[in-house]
């Protein structure tokens, strides 16, 4: 069934008019409010540190985190060592993309991967995926934040880790409609929230951090429906205690929107009593 007149805030920014679209297509009422950028490290010592390292044999394993991430990287390097010189590198180590996104980069310029991360392409799998490898020494590309368990589990094993910075998701420049949002959030004015990239609720936490109403904000939270495109989004909210009260069944935006449309009635009627 339709949303039917429920109120949504969304924090997209890359595609937030599609994403009004298509919850007004499911009978919702959105409030769109973008809660971040993706900041390129255009001048990026870290990575031009890391390829100098990987030219020397410094590194047995690359992990992958991200096709936009690995593509960066190559971005950063090609004024400096001309295009195609990160492919060249890969070749020397075990190359581990974490899921279809950066195995997609790797196949386009013909670099092979040692291992297949399995679904759902968590730390959890990549970890489970590298245990009974050889490799110790370890560069990973990151995705905006680092992940510590993946980096505690590799350290933990006696993994010597280099991590590789190449972006990060940065606070829009006009932070009004995020700040608003916070505000409305906290007053109680939305019945879900959908989340597609996991900075996204703590972008919006910060905002209500820094405008003094951080507790009626968590309580809000408990009464709406938290709605989560997928683990990697799923395992930010446990990091910040909450759980989502949907996964779609495929990690896709689209799909998203319809099978919270489908379950949200039921999940506010479990969750508020009615």
């Amino acid at each position: 069934m339709p949303f039917d007149g429920l109120r949504i805030l969304s924090l997209e920014s890359r595609r937030a008019e599609e994403m009004g679209v298509l919850l007004r297509k499911q009978g919702g009422i959105p409030f769109i409010a973008p809660s971040m950028r993706e900041v390129p490290i255009a001048d990026n010592p870290e990575v031009l540190n890391f390829y100098d390292r990987l030219q020397a044999n410094a590194f047995e394993m690359v992990i992958l985190l991200t096709g936009v991430g690995t593509r960066a990287v190559d971005t950063v390097l090609t004024p400096y060592h001309g295009a195609g010189a990160f492919a060249r590198e890969l070749h020397k180590v075990a190359v581990v993309p974490r899921g279809p996104k950066p195995q997609a980069v790797l196949r386009e310029w013909g670099v092979p991967w040692a291992i297949n991360v399995p679904s759902p392409n968590t730390w959890r799998e990549i970890l489970g995926a590298t245990d009974d490898r050889p490799e110790r020494r370890i560069a990973v590309q990151e995705y905006g934040r680092t992940n510590e368990d993946l980096l505690a589990g590799l350290t933990a094993r006696g993994c010597d880790v280099t991590l590789v910075r190449v972006y990060q998701w940065a606070l829009p420049v006009d932070t009004a409609p995020l700040r608003d949002a916070a505000h409305r959030l906290a007053r109680g004015e939305f019945d879900i929230v959908l989340l597609t990239t996991s900075m996204q609720l703590p972008h919006l936490e910060q905002m209500a951090d820094e405008e003094g109403i951080a507790a009626p904000f968590r309580q809000a939270l408990v009464n709406m429906v938290i709605c989560s495109i997928g683990p990697t989004t799923s395992e930010s909210l446990e990091d910040m205690g909450l759980h989502p009260d949907m996964e779609p069944s495929i990690p896709k935006m689209g799909i998203l929107v319809k099978e919270a449309a489908e379950q949200a009635g039921d999940i506010i009627a479990r969750k508020r009593g009615a």
